[in-house]
């Protein structure tokens, strides 16, 4: 009777567990998706800020007025330096996502196959959703 209570617990704890999972994984992997995009974005960005730098300095090299764009080229480079960092935050945040969402999935499946060798949880079969 002992055992019944324990194995009723442990599955109903595993049933809470894996409709959690099922839950926050699609946020998870929107998270992820975004993310990604940001970070597309702010390569894009990194490279619009290097040309505008460098057409910045190749304008001050050629002009007959002295015009001080130094400050300017200062700022952008500045900006630039502040995208690879956030840069470089977002890519561990989404690493370590990925790696969020691939332990996720591997403790689902394992505790799907334990449910389903203990017989508590019968596997469904292939027709069946």
């Amino acid at each position: 009777m002992a055992a019944a209570a324990l194995v009723a617990t442990s599955s109903g704890k595993d049933a809470l567990a894996e409709g959690l999972l099922d839950l926050l994984r699609p946020a998870i992997q929107q998270l992820d998706l975004h993310v990604h995009s940001v970070r597309e974005s702010q390569v894009e960005l990194r490279e619009h800020i290097d040309n505008l730098a460098t057409e910045l300095c190749r304008i001050n090299e050629h002009q007959k007025v002295a015009l001080d764009l130094d400050p300017y080229v200062k700022k952008l480079l500045n900006a630039r330096r502040r995208v690879v960092l956030v840069n470089n935050i977002l890519q561990n945040a989404q690493e370590r996502l990925r790696r969020l969402n691939h332990n996720v999935a591997k403790e689902t499946a394992r505790r799907k196959t334990m449910l389903e060798a203990s017989g508590v949880f019968p596997s469904r079969s292939p027709s069946k959703p």
